[in-house]
């Protein structure tokens, strides 16, 4: 895709209406993820949806429009898929979550015929099984990209966590496997416990610019070693944020929580930012922005040396503040 800006709207609960999707546009979003399809709904409205959804007929499908519930069937994201594409020129990809293959090679299929312009795996999946190794998780993760691949044509995202024992192989794993690019990275979210209930308790929390720093390491660490696109997610916030991606060798840099905690039009604020950054510091394009800063463009000869002496760069630095402090 040739996108205007890197600013993408990632999946999130702003997207399941269809004002606020036209306001993303509006903002000047370049694409927008719609919010995810989740595996443990495919298994409804299965029967009916194989009924009414075929290519062609897509004039048939309800009118998407206003809030929708977060368990959304497999039927009403279709509408919705439909919906947004008349209303926006913008591309629009569709996200499924999940962890299993399940019901995502058929679906994937769906969703190419409902005008998706790419999709997203967002593979949410913590192994707790003691006798699950490495090995085999990393092999779950390449069949259920394999496997979808091979169902559509469309370009297909993989969005991801960072927890593999070498990531910088899982990730090239995934591109040999057909990944058009890669998403870094997934954020797990963490229960908590309620004493006084006795109750495990959801904790959803907004990122900080502070969780920008693992995706910053590990994009600078991939760009111009793998041959797919690389999409930053998690802790941008502002503009500084996307230049910083950007320099690290990121194509897109993905917004959720600044615009959940400021609103949608953060994201004409952050292009406007973007603007006078780069004039006040001579750069015409995002192209000679891109890559600057990655290990790739340092030319070091060993990458895992050059990790090790930025650690002791940091620890020196910090111990030398704490001395004047």
């Amino acid at each position: 895709m040739i996108l205007r800006t890197p600013l993408v709207p990632s999946a999130s609960p702003l997207s399941d209406n269809l004002d606020n999707i036209k306001r993303m546009e509006d903002a000047g979003a370049a694409a927008l993820v719609l919010h995810s399809l989740f595996e443990e709904h495919l298994g409804q409205e299965s029967d009916q949806l194989d009924k009414r959804f075929t290519p062609g007929v897509a004039e048939s499908l309800t009118n998407f429009s206003g809030r929708i519930d977060l368990a959304v069937g497999p039927e009403a994201y279709l509408n919705e898929i439909v919906a947004a594409k008349e209303a926006v020129a913008i591309p629009v990809i569709a996200s499924l979550n999940g962890s299993t293959l399940g019901g995502w090679i058929d679906y994937a299929k769906k969703i190419e015929q409902a005008g998706a312009d790419a999709l997203e795996l967002n593979i949410y999946w913590i192994p707790t099984d003691p006798e699950l190794t490495g090995a085999e998780v990393e092999k779950k993760y390449l069949e259920i990209l394999s496997h979808v691949k091979a169902a559509v044509r469309l370009p297909v995202a993989v969005k991801l966590s960072p927890y593999f024992s070498s990531f910088a192989n899982m990730a090239r794993g995934l591109v040999d496997a057909g990944a058009d690019a890669l998403v870094l990275f997934n954020r797990f979210y963490q229960p908590d416990i309620n004493p006084e209930a006795l109750d495990v308790s959801p904790n959803i929390l907004l990122s900080t610019p502070m969780a920008m720093r693992l995706p910053l390491r590990w994009i600078a660490i991939l760009h111009g070693w793998i041959k797919a696109d690389l999409a930053a997610t998690s802790g941008i916030h502002d503009a500084s944020g996307v230049i910083k991606m950007l320099m690290a060798g990121a194509d897109v840099t993905m917004l959720c929580s600044i615009l959940l905690r400021s609103g949608i039009e953060q994201i004409r604020v952050i292009e406007r930012q973007m603007e006078e950054w780069m004039e006040k510091h001579g750069y015409d394009s995002v192209a000679e922005l891109k890559g600057n800063m990655s290990q790739k463009n340092w030319n070091c000869s060993d990458p895992g040396a050059f990790e090790r002496a930025q650690y002791i760069r940091g620890l020196a630095a910090s111990r030398q503040t704490m001395s004047d402090v």
